[in-house]
């Protein structure tokens, strides 16, 4: 037989170690998306850098296509434009612009055909020729741009770009591939540095072939660098690629030739048997991943490095010494012709800005990067995160379970932002963090279901024979099935039917068990929707108290209700066993409002949710005073106090119970006041005018207004309880001193 793993805590905590890890180490693509995000988040978090002052940035803006014509313009502008640069004491001139087909050609054939017309007829004029030579010269836009590079003092970088799929390259032969593969020999990594034999076959990015410059423009420089650029899967630039990889040689980006050019030193790349270990310009290393990418720092939004617009240039309007010595990157931000690209800081991004601040990173010695040990760190806090929740999450309270939680989740987030700022790390965010939250939810959600499941049992064990409220309470706090018991403000019932026994002497044995149930099953259930407690059943009594467990507003009110209620239903019932054959049953009931303890009492092992003290006392005696008056409900003044208008009640009388040694104004419950009929309201009425002249000891108005009463309700028992006893004290007074007070002989 099989034995599964019992689900616990601990399991729950070592299971998400080891699922979190293998997660990372293989990779779950949501995730790993996820991941890229935060890298947004960090560069959100951390904000603008201020760049260094070495970059601008000459754009082809809308000012300038305003100024200078439409957009492709003659390359005899873009030579003014080296050739201006230069004059400005630019130190580097770095084109995100490919000059990859000649320019417009038509004017230079024309003067070509012009000369060979004149040959034709073998006119010789030399000046001629010279005047014609010139305007060719003149009109060859591509020699001025190239002479303008020549001849320039600043370093000039071209532009070109990689195509990456056999698709976009297939319609050129070996000899184009081969003119292509010389004129972008200016970006060639100088020097490569293999570890070992195997190190040449590691994985690198590999492009089909190169989309250079015009062969006469890129024999202008020495100096060249691809514009490639790989989003990631959800569109965003992050990475730049530091090495492409064609025909076994090694080739570097633009942004990084500018740098070198601007440095005077070479590129050279270091390769290990797993991959790219970064590259050098000189002697300063900058940091890539495997496949040789740069992870892009940011310094800020659009615009954060400055943008002069190219018609300035060229009209020489631009300040003084903000070219001199700067390395200048030419490309379009009109909206329409640049290259757009989507960054951490925006969706509209130019992409000569993104070689821009690559370039300043690059100056400032300021770069992001991914260490070896970044998996490992990730799995270590996996590993150290999931214990201590696991540990906390299992012992703590709710409260501050959630602390812990929500501390070391932020934590961690606050320790990698800062390692992102500060030191330029970037550590692994989501795993450890989804690590994290799905340890709180299984825990939460396991010690929740266990609760839950302790609960049920609690309720199942109990619910059959404790009130909804105690249970609840329970349920709440198990902690409280411990005996002992508190001091509060209750309202008592004790109720128990009238003759009962008598009655059940006429019944067989499960007669008896059939009619007391369903009495009780009714009455018990109006006790409990009006949120009293039952205490127990003794045969056919019922002990009941509110106010406990659960606080109740207006207690004596709502208990007063609980008992209109009870004799109403108690009447329709009588209807029903009357056409039944079944004997009628009349409950008579006592209420007391006042302090009392309440709570678990008993033994160790077995307790019962009750009550004590003189409150519950009174209760249990007035019940029993209701024989006297022929009453069915009797409330203590307390309770007839605390009940309010509301409820309609009449006094009875002022009785001394046993045990007691102060006298207690008793009350009739009559129903609510829309129960009230005129015949009932005078008989209240009269009742009370009897009562007055009763403990006043004139018994002959007293009985006057009695007899009074019982025209008016023949039947009403406290007037013939309180005719009787007029009738007795006429003929044996009570003492001088009495003060009206009925003592009771018996409990």
């Amino acid at each position: 037989m099989k034995k599964f793993i019992k689900l616990n805590p601990f399991t729950i905590t070592l299971l998400s170690i080891v699922l979190g890890s293998f997660a990372l180490i293989s990779g779950i693509h949501f995730l790993d998306i996820m991941e890229l995000k935060t890298i947004d988040f960090r560069f959100a978090a951390r904000g603008k850098v201020s760049p260094g002052s070495e970059v601008v940035l000459a754009v082809i803006d809308e000012k300038s296509l305003e100024k200078e014509g439409k957009w492709v313009w003659p390359r005899s502008k873009l030579a003014d434009l080296v050739t201006k640069l230069s004059k400005a004491g630019a130190r580097v001139i770095a084109f995100d612009i490919g000059f990859l087909e000649p320019d417009d050609k038509r004017i230079v054939q024309t003067i070509n055909s012009i000369k060979q017309e004149v040959q034709k007829f073998r006119i010789q004029n030399t000046k001629f020729e010279r005047f014609l030579e010139n305007l060719k010269y003149k009109s060859d836009n591509d020699r001025f741009l190239a002479d303008a590079i020549i001849n320039s003092s600043s370093r000039v970088v071209l532009g070109y770009f990689f195509h990456m799929s056999l698709a976009e390259s297939g319609h050129l032969n070996e000899s184009d591939i081969q003119i292509h593969q010389e004129n972008i020999q200016g970006s060639r990594h100088k020097l490569v540095r293999y570890a070992s034999a195997a190190s040449h076959n590691v994985p690198i990015i590999e492009a089909k072939m190169p989309q250079s410059n015009i062969k006469m423009v890129s024999n202008a420089t020495d100096l060249s660098g691809f514009f490639n650029m790989f989003p990631d899967p959800d569109g965003v630039v992050r990475w730049i690629p530091a090495v492409i990889k064609f025909r076994e040689a090694l080739y570097a980006p633009l942004s990084i030739v500018s740098a070198s050019a601007y440095l005077d030193h070479p590129i050279s790349a270091n390769v290990a048997d797993h991959g790219i270990e970064g590259i050098n310009i000189g002697q300063l290393y900058i940091p890539t991943d495997e496949l040789g990418q740069i992870l892009i720092n940011y310094r800020g939004p659009e615009k954060t490095f400055p943008h002069i617009s190219i018609t300035d240039i060229l009209n020489e309007s631009v300040p003084e010494n903000v070219l001199k010595d700067k390395i200048v990157l030419v490309g379009a931000t009109a909206v329409g012709i640049y290259d757009l690209r989507v960054t951490p800081f925006g969706t509209v991004f130019p992409g000569l800005e993104v070689h821009a601040n690559i370039v300043d990173s690059i100056l400032a010695n300021d770069f992001l990067y991914q260490p070896e040990w970044a998996k490992l760190f990730a799995v270590m806090a996996i590993i150290v995160a999931g214990l201590f929740l696991g540990i906390v999450l299992s012992r703590a309270g709710v409260i501050f379970g959630a602390l812990a939680g929500i501390s070391l989740f932020y934590g961690y987030i606050l320790l990698c932002k800062y390692l992102f700022s500060a030191k330029g790390l970037i550590l692994n965010l989501v795993y450890p963090l989804s690590v994290m939250g799905f340890l709180y939810v299984a825990i939460t959600a396991y010690r929740y279901l266990e609760e839950a499941k302790k609960k049920r049992f609690i309720k199942d064990a109990f619910s059959t024979y404790l009130a909804p409220s105690v249970v609840s309470q329970l349920i709440q706090f198990p902690e409280n099935l411990v005996l002992g018991g508190e001091k509060r403000v209750i309202t008592a019932l004790f109720s128990d039917v009238q003759e009962f026994t008598s009655i059940s002497e006429r019944l067989t044995p499960d007669e008896v068990v059939d009619l007391l149930n369903e009495f009780l099953t009714e009455m018990t259930d109006i006790i409990l929707n009006y949120e009293g407690t039952v205490d127990k059943f003794e045969g056919d009594a019922i002990i009941a108290f509110f106010g406990a467990p659960n606080p109740l507003v207006n207690q004596a009110e709502v208990a007063c209700r609980a008992c209109i209620e009870m004799q109403k239903r108690l009447a329709e019932l009588r209807s029903k066993w009357r056409t039944e054959g079944k004997p009628e049953l009349k409950m008579r009931i006592g209420l007391c409002t006042g302090p009392a303890v309440v709570g678990n009492m008993g033994s160790k092992n077995r307790m019962d949710y009750t009550m004590m003290g003189d409150t519950v006392n009174i209760a249990a005696r007035l019940e029993v005073v209701n024989k006297i008056y022929g009453t069915y409900t009797l409330v203590g003044s307390s309770t007839y106090k605390s009940a309010g208008d509301n409820i309609m009640a009449r006094e009875i009388d002022s009785v001394l119970v046993a045990g007691k040694e102060d006298p207690v104004t008793i009350y009739e419950i009559i129903g609510y006041p829309e129960d009230v009929d005129g015949r009932m309201q005078e008989t209240v009425n009269h009742y009370a005018e009897g009562l007055e002249a009763y403990r006043n000891q004139d018994w002959n108005r007293a009985k006057n207004f009695f007899n009074i009463a019982l025209e008016a309700t023949p039947d009403d028992g406290p007037s013939k309880t309180m005719l009787n006893r007029c009738n007795e004290y006429k003929v044996n007074p009570p003492d001088k001193d009495w003060n009206g007070v009925f003592t009771m002989l018996t409990k």
